[in-house]
This record gives C-alpha cells, structure tokens and sequence, in this order.
C-alpha cells in the first residue's frame, strides 16, 4: 500500500497531520481546523500546537482567493541532489476523463439504473451540463459496472462539487460521507424514503428512466443546444 505524500512528511518531521480538513483559521496564532469524523456524522475542530502544522485539504470546500500585489524576485541557489527515481514514460487513458474529485459538477448513479449500459443516461446529462464527471456508487463499482476510480464514499473518493446529482442512490452512509459538503445536492429517486434526500437541497421522487432524460432536454434547451 502506497503511503500520501503528506503522510511521510509529517512522519519525516517528526508532527501530527490534520487530513480531510474543509474549514481553516487562525487563533491566537495557531492553526484551527475543522474536519468531518465519524463517516461526516460529526464535525472536529482542532487546534494544532507543532510547528510546522501539516493540513491537507478536502478537494473543493475553499474558494481560491486572488490577492495581486506588487512583489521582487530573489533568486536563490538550490543545492545539487542525487536523483533517486528516472520517469521513463507517463501512460494516460485513452479518453482523459474528468476525476469526480476535481470535477465541479458530479453525476453519479447507484444500483437504481438496474443495468451498467443506463450509464449513459448519466453520461449524456453530465455533457449537457458541461465541465461535469460521472460518479459511482459502492455497490456499483462492486458489480463491476464502473471503474474504481468513479467510486463516491468512503471507501471511494471525497468530493466537495458545486452541484452533485444522485441518481438512483439510496444514500448509504457511506456514500453520504464522500458527497455531503457539496454545494448543492440533487436526489433522483423512486423511493421517498430513501436517505439520500435527507441531505439533498432538491428532491425528484420519480422514475429516473423518465427524468433524467427529461432533465437532460431542459439543459440543452437553456443551453440553446
């Protein structure tokens, strides 16, 4: 099992390490930090007393704040090191698609759309809306429907998306653990009951086979396609 980066640092340093921090402060002139806990069920707040205090951060919960001002450069020398690792070739995937981690707008279905091909339902919404990566939950990926990598939860990926799109997803607590500090989450789904609309902002109690095309045409009708 391969060690983050982040993780041999702080060991190499001899300090602790906040992980999967969405909230960062000052106080006193130590860093406070706030992190989910208990698959997302709760929220610590931590204040970190080494120095240097090591913090990763969630994917998307912090805005990059432009502060331009007027700076000189200071060339400084880097002392030679012995290059321990060669990069012979970088291999890529045939289609380079978006990873749900980083992707501002999320699509993901569960074992609601019954069959792995009813992806491309999913698929072709995530096109109409643009910029947006197609997600999978659990049991999905455990069906061998989608790759690994889709996987949203918390043997999955995390991911903060401006808007995230559930379809078919019951709401596992697992998988809510991966998606619930999205922007704004949209639930599609047969079921009522189903916990997923607990942390939905927009619920669509419905057949999926019926609105996400339907959803789909509206987008590219706003979007003059």
């Amino acid at each position: 099992m391969s060690v983050p980066s982040h993780s041999r640092v702080a060991a190499r340093l001899g300090v602790g390490l906040a992980s999967d921090v969405t909230e960062l402060g000052l106080e006193g002139g130590k860093i406070v930090v706030t992190r989910p806990v208990y698959a997302g069920k709760a929220l610590l707040r931590m204040r970190l007393e080494a120095s240097p205090a090591l913090v990763s951060i969630r994917p998307n919960t912090m805005p990059i704040a432009e502060t331009p001002k007027a700076g000189t450069a200071s060339p400084t020398a880097v002392p030679a090191f012995t290059q321990r690792v060669t990069v012979k070739a970088i291999k890529a995937p045939a289609t380079a698609a978006l990873d749900v981690a980083e992707a501002p707008i999320v699509v993901s279905g569960g074992r609601g759309l019954k069959e792995p091909q009813h992806f491309a339902l999913l698929e072709e919404l995530a096109g109409a809306l643009g910029n947006a990566a197609v997600g999978a939950s659990r049991a999905v990926v455990d069906a061998g429907w989608r790759d690994h990598g889709a996987q949203v939860g918390q043997t999955g990926k995390t991911v903060s998306p401006g808007l995230y799109v559930a379809v078919g997803i019951s709401g596992a607590i697992q998988h809510l653990a991966g998606m619930r500090t999205a922007k704004v989450i949209v639930a599609i789904n047969r079921d009522k009951d189903a916990p997923i609309f607990k942390v939905a902002d927009y619920g669509i109690v419905g057949d999926l086979f019926e609105v996400v095309p339907r959803l789909t045409a509206e987008v590219k009708k706003l979007r003059g396609e």
